[in-house]
């Protein structure tokens, strides 16, 4: 199968939702439906309680850019924020329009922008927190994307990115997408090293916090619990 087979990430998607040895991977990535039950479970995580232990206890104006199908902008403002999601696609399966749906369905007030990282349509200093689930890597210009996100932070606000795709050296990263599990369904895959990512936040004027490896947290190897994937990383060495 080649990366370019499916036109869009939506075509890529119902096909994978049609293969029944997929199944596995479809739920790992909330794609399964009905797309409430989907979001509850995702709020639910370990995960999604990972991040929300990062966040401010008080609940003001947050962004989930690069929202996706939405599972993280439905957690934000069931958890209180007044939530914003930003996401290019309008995709009524995995992108704005599936916002849009799971938060009438919910009864969940979240502002939906269809626009990509960026450029952001936002005022300076309009978020409290802005949250961003395996999305840095998809920049097109990493730089300016980090500039356009700290632009719109409030100061003294937080920026929260997961589930990066973090390469050791950039010979890796053809093999990183021959393997990755969904990158030859549409492309669109991409990864970087940490110092890039490290050296687009602060050029932007970010200051680092903490920095969670694979292991030191489930935010980054859930759904699985970390006996599982060192087991998994056991077998393939």
């Amino acid at each position: 199968m080649n990366a370019n087979q499916f036109g869009s990430w939506e075509d890529a998607v119902k096909w994978l939702l049609e293969q029944p040895d997929k199944q596995e991977l479809v739920k790992a990535c909330y794609y399964d439906s009905p797309a409430l039950s989907t979001a509850v479970r995702f709020w639910n995580s370990d995960e999604w309680q990972a991040i929300r232990g990062l966040l401010p206890l008080v609940p003001g104006k947050a962004l989930d850019v690069g929202a996706g199908n939405g599972i993280a902008s439905f957690a934000l403002a069931k958890d209180g924020w007044d939530t914003t999601a930003i996401e290019p696609d309008p995709s009524d399966l995995v992108g704005s329009g599936a916002i849009r749906r799971l938060a009438a369905e919910a009864g969940l007030k979240v502002e939906v922008v269809q626009e990509s990282g960026e450029f952001l349509p936002f005022s300076d200093a309009t978020f409290n927190v802005i949250h961003a689930r395996q999305v840095l890597h998809h920049a097109n210009d990493i730089e300016k994307f980090c500039r356009e996100l700290f632009r719109v932070l409030k100061p003294g606000g937080m920026f929260v990115a997961t589930r990066e795709h973090v390469i050791s050296c950039s010979q890796q990263l053809p093999q990183f997408l021959e393997q990755h599990p969904l990158h030859n369904l549409y492309g669109g895959e991409n990864a970087f090293l940490l110092k890039d990512y490290k050296k687009a936040l602060v050029k932007a004027g970010f200051r680092l916090e903490k920095i969670l490896g694979p292991f030191d947290t489930v935010i980054n190897y859930a759904p699985f619990t970390k006996e599982i994937l060192k087991d998994k990383l056991t077998s393939r060495i």
